[in-house]
């Protein structure tokens, strides 16, 4: 049954329930956990236990001391901002840390005072439904395609390729070691291995990486990581070798909003923005505005 059928079978179905319990059965289908079952299959599973089994040897945060330019710029930002990652932590799982005092959604504006303010989370990691509409519903056919990550950190994006996709060859450039040590302990527990490979790299030693690459993602990859120098040094390499007629380029969040940070200009006749289609339902966990902030380029 394709979309059209299953909207006309539905609308047939509605047209049978009573009238005084039509408004009840929407409320349902706006509420309910039941669909969301129905929305989750084994690969969200792996997943989640991939995503448990990350938690247990990592604090909190998922940050480590190592990344001190990315704690700096945090602690820098106009508003208090803390790293919880959404590929770790669901919104129930954020619940329960708020819920035991582990966590706070909001800082107090004047110490000793009732008032408050609700603090930023910031996230280096797609969640779970994010990667699911972006292997799914961003991305098309992967079959026989190279997708490369650029700061590849927890491996979110190559777990997430791997069950989602049929790319053949998924590359994570990862310049923390003890963040490659942590992805290739993932890859060889869940037997990834003949399609993932996590390379403790800097992009800008990958030319030839990026030159025969189908998709690249850049997932908020330069601003917490890298000097504004480097950063410009990153994007400038990436524009110079990644120039494949028809590989795909994800960004979060948009590119033009990236260059426009460092002062840079976008290249004529690099890259064009392609459509993508944000209503899709992919469970109550989805964040919408989350994935508004995915854009998808093809290299001309």
């Amino acid at each position: 049954m394709d979309l059209c059928e299953a909207k006309l079978e539905l609308k047939q179905l509605l047209s049978r329930v009573k009238s005084g319990d039509l408004s009840r059965l929407l409320q349902w289908v706006r509420e309910s956990d039941d669909l969301d079952e129905l929305l989750s299959d084994n690969r969200r599973k792996i997943l989640q236990n991939i995503s448990e089994d990350l938690r247990g040897s990592l604090p909190q945060s998922a940050m480590l001391p190592s990344e001190s330019t990315a704690l700096s710029k945090m602690q820098q930002s106009s508003k208090p901002t803390v790293h919880v990652d959404s590929f770790l932590y669901d919104e129930d799982e954020v619940d329960s840390l708020c819920d035991e005092g582990s966590l706070s959604r909001s800082y107090c504006l004047s110490c000793g005072s009732t008032r408050t303010a609700p603090l930023d989370f910031l996230s280096h990691s797609f969640s779970i439904p994010e990667l699911h509409f972006l292997f799914e519903s961003v991305l098309p056919d992967l079959s026989g395609r190279v997708l490369v990550d650029v700061g590849s950190r927890l491996g979110a994006v190559l777990y997430g390729g791997y069950v989602f996709s049929s790319a053949s060859r998924l590359v994570g450039l990862e310049i923390s070691e003890e963040f490659v040590k942590l992805q290739e302990n993932i890859v060889q527990k869940y037997t990834m291995t003949d399609r993932i490979q996590v390379l403790h790299s800097d992009v800008r030693l990958q030319n030839v990486l990026l030159q025969n690459a189908d998709v690249l993602v850049l997932n908020n990859v330069f601003e917490y990581f890298l000097p504004r120098e480097e950063q410009i040094g990153a994007w400038s390499f990436i524009m110079e070798n990644f120039r494949k007629k028809g590989s795909l380029l994800v960004t979060v969040p948009c590119l033009q909003e990236s260059l426009n940070t460092l002062q840079m200009p976008l290249p004529p006749r690099w890259v064009e923005e392609l459509p993508l289609d944000y209503d899709v339902y992919l469970g109550k966990d989805t964040d919408p505005d989350a994935l508004r902030q995915i854009h998808l380029y093809r290299v001309l």
